[in-house]
């Protein structure tokens, strides 16, 4: 290789590197909004709710984020166990999606939330909403109540969390089984 030949080489390949430096990978580029903001992130996390020393229930998820310093909780694929004053489970909560502000003491459920007492009760909605402070449940979402054989359909409801105190907002009707006496 003549000596003009190999700077041309040389110019050629630095060149080529010196665009090659100018040119930057580009980051990489999250999809997930709600991990991109979060101050923390939990995988497989199972958490006890309690009150005053007592256990009240159990939470498990999928995936927790964190937030406004560790007051406010995002869940994915949340499972919990509710129990009673004197810590006997007393029904459950699933849900996709859950959200728990500690401030509030709101937890609520998006996505196929449902909630199961101990004596067979189930309610199911897109949206519900558990006010600790007034131990309260309620939704302004399209929801059903099963008990039994009863079916029971509207939108936005307000209950205890047994589903004892049911109280359907609009649109309510539904279906039970009705014994005719024969004579």
């Amino acid at each position: 290789m003549t000596g003009r030949a190999f700077a041309f080489a040389f110019v050629m390949v630095a060149s080529l590197a010196a665009g090659a430096c100018r040119q930057s990978a580009q980051p990489p580029v999250s999809t997930n909004a709600t991990a991109d903001s979060a101050d923390q992130i939990m995988v497989e996390v199972r958490s006890l709710l309690t009150n005053a020393g007592v256990q009240r229930g159990e939470l498990f998820a999928d995936t927790a984020y964190v937030f406004d310093d560790n007051s406010r909780f995002e869940f994915r694929n949340v499972r919990t166990i509710f129990n009673t004053s004197t810590g006997v489970q007393d029904g459950t909560m699933k849900a996709r999606r859950g959200r728990y502000d500690i401030r509030n003491g709101i937890l609520e459920g998006f996505g196929d939330v449902e909630i199961v007492t101990n004596d067979g009760k189930r309610v199911t909605s897109p949206h519900l909403r558990y006010d600790q402070g007034r131990n309260l449940v309620t939704s302004d979402s399209a929801y059903t109540l099963r008990e039994g054989s009863s079916v029971q359909r509207g939108v936005g409801f307000e209950t205890d969390p047994q589903l004892n105190r049911f109280q359907c907002k609009a649109s309510c009707g539904g279906s039970a089984p009705v014994a005719i006496p024969i004579s």
